[in-house]
């Protein structure tokens, strides 16, 4: 996926680059945490938010302000700030290479890291001045929090699968939505319902893709990593054999992107819809 994935990245690649200069911070904390920080926001990461939501723009035509540069550099600090707060609840040792802030310090001092990184975010939502955006990533951060309570609840529960589907937009497709629902609220743009569903879809079937991707890759397919937690992702809700559980998901996950293509296809061909398209072809691509 990587190498496709940069060459899609490279269509937009001074738009990208823009959201990552708005993600260096002067940090004010202690030293040897300021290094930690600034290392796991400038790591090699897929900010396909970010990339979602500018493609998006550009195939429609839209100008991008630069109030849009550091709307998506604080999307991307939310979603960082949830990643740090994952591997505390997870217990995990390791992201992206490099140990956890949890256990190169403590569980106390990774939460309140994350907390920061949520401060941040909010500081440059204040900074774009609009009432309606903070409203809209007000309900989305509640909304990740409630998929976070709703799964401790719910574990070691084989639930149904529209309330898995639920917990995959709570987690994650709600972040895409509200990138690209702010973003284009930004550019005086009211996100239609096709817009929306275009983002949700995307969302979910990324999550349904990552959550497939742990099973496929676990050692032991009879007990995949979430599901030792009493987290069970939708091969083992939709199945009681796990292989069949698995091509399952996968039309699972294709119907959600068949879904998302099907909501950009009035967009006017360019490379931009191209893009998208190719975008959402890399996530079936498992």
């Amino acid at each position: 996926m990587s190498t496709q994935y940069q060459k899609i990245c490279d269509v937009v690649k001074a738009d990208l680059e823009r959201v990552n200069k708005n993600l260096v911070l002067s940090f004010a904390l202690q030293p040897e945490l300021d290094a930690e920080l600034e290392n796991f926001l400038q790591s090699p990461s897929k900010r396909i938010r970010s990339l979602m939501t500018i493609l998006y723009l550009r195939a429609s035509k839209i100008y991008l302000l630069p109030a849009h540069y550091e709307l998506l550099a604080a999307v991307e600090l939310v979603h960082n700030a949830s990643l740090i707060h994952d591997d505390v609840i997870d217990e995990s040792k390791l992201r992206r290479g490099r140990k956890t802030l949890n256990d190169k310090f403590d569980n106390q001092l990774a939460v309140i890291s994350g907390d920061y990184l949520l401060g941040e975010s909010l500081k440059k939502l204040v900074k774009i001045g609009s009432i309606p955006v903070m409203d809209i990533f007000s309900d989305t951060v509640k909304t990740m929090c409630l998929g976070e309570v709703n799964q401790y609840f719910n574990r070691y529960k084989k639930t149904d699968i529209e309330k898995y589907i639920e917990k995959s937009y709570q987690k994650t497709g709600s972040l895409f939505e509200s990138a690209l629902k702010a973003s284009m609220l930004l550019a005086d743009n009211a996100a239609d319902e096709k817009t929306l569903e275009f983002a949700s879809n995307f969302g979910i079937a990324f999550q349904v893709r990552d959550d497939l991707l742990n099973v496929m890759e676990s050692d032991n397919t009879k007990s995949a990593n979430d599901c030792d937690e009493g987290i069970y992702n939708a091969a083992m809700i939709l199945s009681d054999n796990l292989q069949d559980g698995i091509e399952k998901t996968k039309d699972l996950l294709n119907n959600y992107v068949n879904c998302a293509k099907q909501c950009i296809n009035d967009l006017e061909e360019s490379i931009y819809k191209k893009s998208l398209m190719e975008l959402l072809e890399l996530l079936e691509d498992v």
